[in-house]
């Protein structure tokens, strides 16, 4: 999108073509860009009409709401096979919560995006060889290939709702940055519809319940599975169709909790040695290790998605650099600590997944430190670093991809 609007910013036909095609990015990107296309008046005129469309909430026409509720509808009916069909909840939920979540957001963003007929089919089948896949392996509730192969089949959904997203894979990955913000903003804006969601909820259970009508059984089975299928399509569309409303406080918040999530892992690996815990011998302290390697990674990547400019966020920088050097030690004793399991106790396949999984981050967390380094002694920019953090993407796609399909099979299903 970038690239599109340098191209193009002294043609106005073509600057609307793009802001329709996705309002979305072409916000984004426009506000990264503006400091270089000033001197335009075209760029200043648009400034304008951005601001002036950013006042109000906009709701959209009733074709897409259409197309919203009626995913949202399919997804609900989809929470509810197991009542429909008599299958234990437990199997069906555990193996199939992530093709209603991400499958949803997949298909509206394969609209909403118009993708190409090609694109639409390999997103349906990848999705649909999971989902049969997955139902298919041994039912065996103590099975560890099973519970891997279910949480790396996970990212290749999130994945797929990123390809649907971005409308394909680009090497220069400024759709795939806009993605992983998105990922944020819709946390952001979810959470406070869950918030309003039950607080109706408890109002409208209380309120019947004051003239004798107990309503909790058919709500909690009904109402409230179609609302929570509802809640990411309904987030996702009031992003797109209001991006000023959620991008600022997304931002705010990643600028105060990446200081404040430093100084929380510093003063972690401190208190480690004090504490009598060790990752070496303690099973659940090394997954609870990794736990936090994984939320921090995502922290600075959606941090740094959201920067616009080296000017303003210097600071962001600095704190985005040290705690991907943090990170990284993190992650050098995570790897120690499985490595000496390997050693001690033997080979298992979550032993095996996770020393590939941290060896990945590792690499990719060097990478991100190397180029934000280069920011802070003049030699790179924002660019480097997005180009960093969007390139392992594909890396980690075949790595879930190799632990879900052979996984089960290499360990015998164990």
């Amino acid at each position: 999108m970038k690239e599109s609007l340098r191209q193009h910013i002294a043609e106005p036909d073509q600057l609307e073509r793009l802001y329709r095609s996705d309002k979305y990015a072409f916000r984004q990107a426009f506000h990264d860009l503006y400091p270089e296309l000033q001197a335009s008046p075209l760029a200043a005129f648009w400034r304008e009409r951005l601001a002036y469309e950013s006042e109000g909430i906009h709701w959209g026409g009733r074709k897409e709401w259409g197309i919203v509720l009626g995913l949202a509808v399919l997804a609900g009916f989809a929470a509810k096979l197991p009542l429909f069909l008599g299958i234990n909840e437990e199997f069906f939920y555990f193996r199939n919560l992530g093709f209603i979540l991400f499958g949803s957001l997949s298909a509206y963003f394969c609209w909403k995006n118009h993708l190409e007929t090609r694109k639409v089919l390999l997103i349906a089948a990848a999705g649909l060889a999971g989902l049969l896949y997955l139902n298919l392996l041994p039912a065996d509730p103590k099975s560890d290939t099973l519970i891997l192969a279910c949480l790396h089949l996970l990212f290749v959904l999130w994945w797929l709702f990123g390809f649907s997203h971005a409308a394909g894979w680009h090497r220069r990955g400024e759709r795939w940055i806009a993605f992983l913000k998105f990922n944020g903003d819709l946390l952001v804006m979810g959470v406070p519809l869950a918030m309003a969601g039950g607080l109706l909820s408890a109002l409208t259970i209380g309120l019947f319940a004051l003239i004798g009508l107990p309503i909790e059984a058919f709500y909690s089975e009904y109402v409230l599975v179609f609302g929570l299928a509802a809640l990411p399509l309904v987030s996702a569309y009031l992003i797109q169709a209001n991006p000023q409303v959620v991008g600022k406080i997304s931002q705010v918040v990643a600028s105060l909790f990446s200081p404040l999530v430093l100084l929380l892992v510093a003063v972690y690996l401190g208190v480690i040695f004090y504490s009598g815990k060790n990752p070496y011998t303690d099973r659940e302290f090394l997954l609870l290790f990794n736990a936090l390697l994984v939320g921090v990674l995502a922290l600075i990547f959606f941090s740094i998605a959201g920067l616009s400019s080296l000017q303003k966020n210097h600071w962001e920088i600095i704190v985005l650099t040290l705690l991907s050097l943090l990170s990284i030690l993190v992650n050098i004793v995570a790897l120690s600590a499985i490595l000496f399991r390997l050693a001690e106790w033997g080979t298992t396949p979550n032993r095996i997944a996770v020393l590939g999984g941290n060896g990945l981050i590792l690499l990719h967390l060097a990478g991100v430190a190397k180029a934000l380094i280069g920011i802070l002694r003049g030699r790179k920019d924002l660019d480097a670093v997005r180009k960093a953090m969007q390139s392992y993407l594909p890396v980690y796609l075949v790595w879930a991809v190799l632990v879900s399909l052979l996984f089960p099979i290499l360990f015998g299903f164990a």
